[in-house]
């Protein structure tokens, strides 16, 4: 969101919004923020079946919309779900993006699934972060084993949310202790840099494994270059690395973001089973928008930050 704000992506979301280039005036702003919702339906157009006004819901708005941080948000059926009843709105909110992130990265991406998960070795690099503590919860939900890194004093708090094995990327260069663990099944990273220099040797070789990276240049190069040249560089880029990895008999792959509704829809019924709880670090009401962007701004996050639009019959 703070890097949407400062016009990340542009080409490319312009180019969602307005594939035909009608709105020639080249600005992407005003710009809501905010890509959580969580509230009441007030109105449904006549071809949707599965919901009904005065329905309570919660969904993740995808990117290329203006987003959810204003009293009202038009969202599609199919990006929709109706909330956990074991949470409020305020609780609810701090998960469909990193929930549907995480699903994606995980899921589509990584082959993952509830059924093939159990006593697969999972790395999380960085994992206390609103991706990080909800990946942990929904792997250990499915019977993996999940080592995460984070810094010393988050380490009570990702094992609390079910961490095997938690490593502490302040003390010393992290590649070392966990070069000393036993190989991983699939590694999610959330912090890209130098990882991918020596992440990729922690993995199982010739065995499936796969390396899913969540921090990549698909925007960043389509700002700068262009949507055509920036896709067919982000489309080089991804081909030679996953032809080099694959040569040493691993996969590498890049996660992104995905609405989904009937993904919603799953989470939906594991948090409602008690096997996810939502992770909020901090709310503030909508007068305080600001000082909720700063908070983020510097990082370190513990979970999720939430704004509360209104608080009349907390919706």
């Amino acid at each position: 969101t703070l890097s949407l704000s400062g016009g990340y992506g542009a080409a490319t979301l312009s180019m969602k919004r307005d594939p035909l280039n009608i709105k020639q005036g080249g600005s992407e702003f005003p710009l809501i923020l905010g890509r959580d919702v969580s509230g009441v339906i007030m109105e449904c157009g006549l071809d949707v079946k599965y919901f009904r006004e005065r329905d309570e819901v919660w969904a993740a708005v995808p990117p290329w919309k203006q987003g959810s941080l204003a009293e009202f948000v038009v969202l599609s059926a199919n990006e929709v779900s109706h909330k956990p009843k074991s949470l409020n709105h305020t609780d609810a909110a701090a998960i469909p993006y990193v929930a549907t992130t995480a699903w994606s990265a995980l899921v589509n991406t990584g082959g993952l699934t509830k059924d093939n998960c159990a006593k697969k070795r999972i790395l999380i690099l960085g994992g206390s972060g609103g991706v990080g503590t909800f990946a942990i919860q929904m792997l250990k939900a499915w019977g993996a084993h999940v080592t995460v890194t984070c810094s010393q004093n988050a380490e009570q708090f990702v094992r609390g949310l079910g961490a095997d094995h938690v490593v502490d990327y302040t003390a010393v260069p992290v590649e070392k202790p966990l070069s000393a663990l036993e190989k991983f099944d699939l590694i999610l990273d959330n912090v890209g840099g130098d990882t991918e220099r020596w992440a990729l040797n922690l993995l199982k070789p010739w065995s499936g494994a796969k390396y899913v990276t969540l921090v990549t240049p698909f925007l960043q190069n389509t700002d700068t270059l262009g949507i055509a040249d920036g896709m067919i560089q982000t489309a080089a880029t991804v081909a030679t690395k996953a032809l080099k990895h694959l040569a040493k008999g691993v996969h590498y792959r890049w996660g992104f973001f995905a609405p989904s509704g009937p993904a919603l829809d799953e989470i939906r019924e594991m948090v409602d089973a008690g096997q996810i709880r939502a992770v909020v670090e901090e709310a503030f009401s909508f007068s305080q928008v600001p000082q909720a962007l700063e908070k983020v701004e510097k990082g370190h996050a513990r979970g999720k930050t939430v704004v509360q639009i209104s608080k009349g019959g907390d919706e």
